[in-house]
């Protein structure tokens, strides 16, 4: 049987044409860029194989790929980001849920609502909800998501993170997920744009290629790995490090089948 952690992805990078990287948690945590994970991508520019730098962020590809300039990403790096919020805008021109919507989230994430045009109004008038993220002045107050959209169960919402938490830093954030399952737990519909879902990996494919997916979410980069028949390499010290910190290797396989999925492969930070 072959060994699945791996010291670094030059060990198995020839098996594959292209790569799908999720960025928190693997390439940043919200604050600082991982060496080891640029390195990995100066490693793959250098022989000319294909990535994808993959995100649930609620915002345009562009916005996040300036992000990533601000934390002194070097430009060659960006050039391939794909966003949820691009497949949001991709999707929602076609006006398939309605035109007006209700912006649910902080305004940070404005840049995605202005790429969508003037459709925004209120709860009470809109055609769906269109769930970012939390409000800045509501962060931790579950509850209060929970009335707010009680009274609007029959309207559909579009949530543009599946993402349940995030790491900032050391400090855990809810993120547009969390508010689509307490939407979900009163009755309400979700139709959910990006990772585990098969929308973004369509928009992201090129050729008849051999994919990889390494991500440190266990419910969207594996999971979207094994929903679209694609390899995995999981990596461990991301998201959920405190499952994996109490773990030894040889257990890891088990901890994934609780979440009823599998992977190919383990690392624990993201290294060549």
């Amino acid at each position: 049987m072959e060994k699945k952690t791996i010291k670094g992805l030059r060990e198995i990078q020839n098996r594959y044409q292209s790569f799908f990287i999720d960025l928190w948690g693997v390439v940043h945590n919200g604050i600082e860029l991982y060496p080891g994970a640029i390195e990995v991508l100066e490693n793959l520019n250098k022989i000319k194989k294909r990535y994808v730098l993959m995100s649930n962020a609620p915002r345009p590809s562009k916005s996040v790929q300036q992000y990533l300039l601000n934390l002194n990403m070097e430009e060659i790096h960006t050039q391939n980001v794909f966003t949820s919020g691009q497949a949001t805008i991709e999707i929602l021109k076609r006006n398939i849920y309605g035109k007006k919507f209700y912006h649910l989230g902080p305004e940070r994430d404005n840049d995605l609502v202005n790429d969508l045009g003037k459709n925004k109004t209120s709860i009470e008038n809109c055609d769906f909800i269109l769930c970012t993220g939390l409000f800045e002045d509501e962060k931790m107050s579950l509850e209060y998501y929970e009335k707010l959209l009680n009274k609007f169960k029959k309207i559909k919402m579009i949530c543009t993170n599946p993402d349940l938490i995030v790491h900032r830093g050391k400090t855990q954030e809810y993120c547009a997920g969390t508010i689509a399952k307490i939407f979900e737990k009163i009755g309400g519909k979700v139709i959910y744009i990006g990772k585990p879902y098969s929308d973004i990996y369509n928009f992201c494919k090129k050729g008849n290629g051999k994919v990889l997916v390494i991500g440190d979410n266990i419910r969207t980069d594996i999971k979207g790995a094994n929903s679209m028949k694609f390899d995995s390499l999981f990596i461990t010290q991301g998201i959920h490090k405190e499952e994996f910190n109490e773990t030894s290797k040889e257990n890891y396989d088990k901890i994934l089948e609780k979440y009823k999925v599998k992977t190919n492969y383990y690392q624990e930070k993201l290294t060549w």
